[in-house]
């Protein structure tokens, strides 16, 4: 295991490196000038050049890229160009709404998605069955930025049930959530289904049964338990997507996270901001693949890594 984790974890060295060059190229790549859209329209080119050199943006581009490299070898996101304020202050004081969002819609998908699909495989070719492929298909085909202002005009503006934006209020989580777990409740009640219906099918589970064991005992003790590894899969790969998910959700919702963070730093050209929020959002999905493998061996002791 330990030999596992050291070669993941040189993998992911190389995989944030690979990242770092591919962020740096397309901001490059943006049409307009940064210098420009942060002074503002009535800025002269005399303040403009000076906020380009300030920046650093007059120095050849890969000298550019060697000082990020290098500011964030040494653990320093570098310094937002709107705000004067350093990028890993910004992205530690956003991260915790992202995060309460993120396992939030987790938690929401996981509670609905698993039991959906163990229901829709217990009861397979049923209305219910059917039923449910249908809802799960459509939560799947859905934008993410159309259901959240189709649950604003409904609960917010119609009901008047849930606020609209912001996270001031305890209720203010529910449209978001609800929003950013609609994808993941389809996916996971999809796997868990395919998981089960093969696993369904397994001699210890028809030995179980002919033993007398409860059916609800074979379904959760003996089935679901065997089928949970791709269903980790699944949990581990939609919470890392959630996190990237989140920027969507949080531009419709007005939900201070770092999603929103980077959206408004994209539209000001704020380079190091950008670059510190997706290199954070890598950082953190590559850890979660590890983590996920990591309990591979915890679930299914035949596991090895060797």
């Amino acid at each position: 295991m330990l030999r596992y984790l050291q070669q993941r974890l040189i993998a992911a060295v190389v995989t944030l490196f690979g990242i770092t060059i591919i962020v740096f190229a397309i901001l490059r790549m943006l049409p307009g000038d940064p210098a420009r859209v942060i002074a503002g329209l009535l800025a002269t080119e005399e303040d403009v050049a000076r906020l380009r050199i300030q920046l650093g943006l007059n120095e050849p581009l890969i000298v550019q890229y060697v000082s990020f490299l290098g500011n964030l070898l040494r653990g320093d996101l570098g310094t937002s160009a709107r705000t004067a304020q350093p990028v890993l202050a910004e992205v530690l004081a956003r991260l915790p709404a992202t995060m309460q969002l993120a396992v939030v819609s987790m938690a929401v998908a996981a509670l609905i998605g698993i039991p959906a699909g163990v229901i829709a495989a217990t009861r397979r070719n049923s209305i219910l069955d059917y039923a449910l492929s249908v809802v799960t298909l459509f939560g799947v085909s859905m934008p993410v930025y159309w259901l959240g202002l189709m649950l604003i005009v409904v609960f917010a503006v119609q009901l008047r049930a849930l606020p609209a934006a912001g996270n001031e209020e305890l209720e203010s989580i529910i449209l978001p959530a609800l929003t950013l777990a609609a994808f993941s409740i389809a996916l996971i009640a999809r796997m868990t289904r395919s998981s089960m219906l093969e696993v369904l099918h397994q001699d210890y589970v028809r030995t179980a049964r002919a033993k007398g064991v409860r059916e609800r005992a074979v379904v959760f003790r003996h089935a679901l338990q065997n089928a949970f590894i791709p269903i980790v899969t699944v949990l581990g790969l939609q919470f890392g997507t959630l996190l990237g998910g989140a920027v969507l959700t949080e531009s419709v919702f007005g939900w201070p996270g770092i999603g929103l963070l980077l959206l408004d730093s994209i539209s000001a050209r704020d380079y190091p901001v950008v670059q510190g929020v997706v290199f954070i959002f890598a950082a953190m999905f590559i850890l979660l693949n590890v983590a996920v493998d990591v309990l591979y061996a915890y679930l299914d002791p035949r596991i090895h890594y060797g």
